[in-house]
């Protein structure tokens, strides 16, 4: 864990939203700077960006982002989504993590979760892709998943009945299993480490080594095609979701073949393919131990 990390863990809630909103004024006006210089980001060249980038527009297309980071994109997350939908071929299926939650999973407090209305809190391209254009969205509280293409239904639609947000019947398997792409668009691992949660939870029904989750699960209520639910579930432990080194994989997957660095528009990117990275963790983990807390083995 880097010392940002660290800080992080120990600085109370209040100065963590204070430091956030800081960070999203002085964004707005490094943003503005840019337009106002014509460094400006287009849907056409987005487009341009995912070819060059070495993207498969034939693979169903997990995506991770953070807006801020592309630079000052035209048309903000409208842009980003339709870029992304005009280089996918019809056959593949777009996805993005729709969490409603941006707390740790202990400390979620969202009083009913309703699938077709409660925001995203994955950022404004997420929020913009559940609003605007996908057409399922899972109905796990912890971590759903939106999704637009021939596969979005299959993708989401039992998600919920897993006791664990990342199991058999959860879309970051499922896009494993179907050899999907994963873009860190302006993020890295450490940011959006879903799919290794998923890869966690296969290990885990042969032991997982570590007490990743409380011994006792939680129960979130959900509103879902009009019905409510109540979904029982597992939640991570805290203390050691504050120990993961996500980032610390990443050399080995880029050795391994499965992770290659890009840049899209201004923002330095990863592409992961998601079949490889599952079989080459479950190997390392046999192997050497290799974990998210463990990157260098154990």
């Amino acid at each position: 864990m880097n010392a940002k990390d660290i800080l992080r863990n120990l600085l109370p809630t209040f100065a963590l939203s204070w430091n956030r909103k800081r960070k999203k004024v002085q964004l707005r006006k490094q943003l503005e700077a840019k337009r106002a210089a014509g460094s400006i980001w287009t849907s056409q060249k987005l487009v341009s960006a995912f070819k060059e980038a070495g993207i498969d527009p034939k693979k169903d297309l997990l995506v991770h982002s953070s807006l801020s980071k592309i630079g000052y994109v035209e048309g903000g997350a409208s842009t980003v989504v339709h870029a992304l939908l005009e280089f996918l071929e019809p056959t593949s299926t777009l996805l993005m993590p729709t969490s409603p939650v941006v707390t740790l999973q202990a400390e979620h407090d969202l009083d009913v979760f309703d699938v077709a209305n409660t925001p995203s809190k994955m950022g404004s391209i997420t929020e913009f892709f559940r609003s605007t254009i996908a057409e399922y969205r899972s109905a796990h509280p912890l971590e759903p998943v939106s999704a637009y293409g021939p596969r979005a239904r299959k993708y989401t639609e039992l998600h919920h009945t897993d006791s664990t947000a990342y199991g058999v019947n959860s879309p970051w398997l499922k896009h494993m299993e179907f050899a999907g792409q994963i873009l860190y668009l302006g993020t890295t691992l450490i940011n959006s480490g879903t799919s290794l949660h998923a890869v966690e939870d296969f290990i885990t029904h042969e032991k997982f080594k570590f007490p990743i989750y409380l011994d006792q699960r939680r129960t979130f209520h959900v509103a879902y095609e009009g019905r409510r639910l109540d979904i029982t579930s597992t939640v991570h432990n805290p203390e050691w979701s504050r120990k993961r080194q996500c980032d610390g994989l990443i050399p080995l997957l880029e050795e391994k073949g499965c992770l290659k660095r890009i840049v899209i528009g201004e923002a330095p990117s990863l592409l992961v393919d998601a079949a490889k990275m599952k079989s080459i963790l479950l190997e390392e983990y046999a192997k050497r131990g290799v974990t998210m807390y463990t990157p260098q083995g154990s």
